[in-house]
């Protein structure tokens, strides 16, 4: 089966996992034209490809494998994940026996960007979990990652051995998995002040990642800086005064973006490098910020 873009999974409040396909929609939009509105409903009802109800809970957690076309895995508040196989006629098998090992719910799920087998997991007992779909017994490997509950990961695809987890204290770190054990971190960032809601490494830079939190900000960081005592007074000089760089900012905070209210969500453009996209409780908003454009040009 051919993973294709407009196949899309979501998780209901009734604990259902549902499949669908929003292709017809996706070529309503690309052939209309923006400046006309002809008042009707814009509301279509359509039926899901597949509905999976063999999770006991809600849940949250989704990841499409971008190695093996078409494989899912779903994660539930009951500590349970299961596994999605494409069938020939266009479906899905799911597993009814789940991967079983976190102590509390599941919160995020992301597959190697190169292993097909492999997939990582967080949830609210701290953990962070290395699973392989070919055995049934537990985890590879599990490490207590954060001292609260571990809301995100996001697995880079650029890097593959650095992996970043978001908190509900506030704090994200870098993992480098060729080394993964408690306190191995690579980097520890607590500048936010609410849970962490998201966290994406970028498309087109490895050392690049965005970040959302329930502080009603989205950040961005390049990993690769550090503070130049040097050539912070070399710009002093040029511009002929005395310019201190704030001690409470991390020199790898890049950019920070407000406005939006309960922020839940970002994303970046696959083709468009530096662009990207956030999601809150009053609406989205699609930015690129300027000061990245070094970055991408370089």
């Amino acid at each position: 089966m051919q993973q294709q873009s407009h196949i899309i999974a979501t998780w209901g409040d009734n604990g259902y996992v549902q499949v669908w396909d929003m292709g017809v929609h996706l070529q309503a939009l690309s052939t209309a034209d923006p400046s006309v509105n002809n008042g009707l409903n814009s509301v279509h009802r359509q039926a899901p490809l597949h509905i999976f109800t063999g999770h006991k809970d809600e849940g949250f957690a989704l990841d499409w494998s971008a190695v093996v076309p078409g494989r899912l895995v779903s994660g539930d508040c009951k500590c349970a994940i299961h596994l999605w196989e494409p069938t020939a006629d266009g479906k899905w098998s799911v597993e009814s026996k789940p991967f079983l090992g976190h102590k509390s719910s599941v919160e995020d799920l992301q597959w190697s960007p190169t292993e097909q087998g492999v997939f990582a997991s967080c949830s609210v007992d701290t953990t962070i979990g290395i699973w392989d779909v070919r055995r049934r017994d537990g985890m590879v490997l599990s490490v207590k990652a954060h001292d609260s509950d571990v809301n995100v990961i996001s697995w880079n695809r650029l890097a593959s051995c650095m992996l970043a987890s978001g908190s509900d204290d506030g704090t994200f770190r870098i993992w480098d998995l060729r080394s993964f054990k408690e306190d191995s971190f690579v980097a520890h960032f607590k500048y936010h002040k609410q849970p962490i809601t998201s966290i994406e490494w970028s498309s087109h830079e490895a050392s690049t990642i965005g970040v959302t939190s329930a502080d009603n900000q989205l950040t961005i960081w390049d990993l690769s800086l550090e503070r130049d005592a040097e050539e912070e007074a070399e710009f002093q000089t040029h511009i002929k005064q005395k310019v201190e760089a704030p001690e409470d900012l991390p020199p790898q905070l890049l950019f920070v973006h407000q406005g939006q209210n309960d922020m839940k969500e970002l994303h970046w453009h696959a083709q468009i490098p530096g662009l990207l996209m956030s999601t809150a409780a009053d609406g989205f908003n699609v930015l690129k910020p300027t000061n990245m454009e070094n970055l991408h040009s370089s």
